[in-house]
Parts: structure tokens; sequence; C-alpha cells
């Protein structure tokens, strides 16, 4: 009888640590949470092309180098539109026609700057 009370402790121990050790997350899956993907920070570069309260538009600096096989630059450049947040710092001044490199994160599908450096 009291070997049966320790065999049933025993698995109940053993089942509620294979749970618990089941459920702690594995960072090196493949299907990582949004969140984790979301926090990953961005660099790009460009020409400052509108600014705005709380968000700036970048058009960004084209380089057809690092497009191997392309021959001809695209039509349209490339822009991007930046929020800027209570944590986004900005080393010097958003003005248009100014570069900039932008180091952000997506969050909810928009990119929030989160530094900016501005060069006349």
């Amino acid at each position: 009888m009291k070997f049966d009370k320790h065999l049933i402790f025993s698995s109940l121990a053993s089942l509620i640590v294979a749970t618990a050790v089941y459920a702690i997350p594995n960072p090196t899956h493949p299907n990582t949470t949004h969140e984790q993907a979301a926090a990953e920070a961005q660099s790009v570069s460009g020409k400052i092309a509108s600014v705005g309260k709380s968000s700036f538009t970048l058009t960004l600096a084209s380089n057809p180098a690092s497009q191997p096989g392309s021959q001809f630059q695209e039509a349209t450049p490339k822009t991007m539109r930046f929020m800027i947040d209570k944590n986004t710092t900005v080393d010097g001044n958003l003005k248009v026609g100014s570069d900039a490199d932008v180091t952000y994160r997506d969050d909810g599908g928009q990119h929030v700057a989160i530094s900016v450096r501005v060069t006349p």
C-alpha cells in the first residue's frame, strides 16, 4: 500500500515537471512569436521627404550594386514612413532634404524609429 502511494505521487510529480518543461518556449524554434520578431531592430538610410508632428517619411537611398543581376534603377524611389514616439532619439534637425540614418523596429505593422541621425 505504501509503495502504491509513492508510485502515484512520483508519477504525478513527473507529469507536472514534464508539462512545465514542455510549456517553456524554445527561442531557436522557427515559429518564434510575433513580438520576438517585431523587437528586432533594422536600419535604413535616405533623404527626408516629409516631416510631421509624430512621423516622417524617408526616401531610401538606392544601391543598384546590392541587387545582383539588376542593371536598371527602379523608376520610382522607395519611401518608408516612420513613427516617432517618446523613446525615439533624434540626433540633428528633422527637415526635408536632409540625409538621415534610421534605426527602427516594426510594431503592429508600423515602423517606429528608435534612433535617427540627421546630416545636413
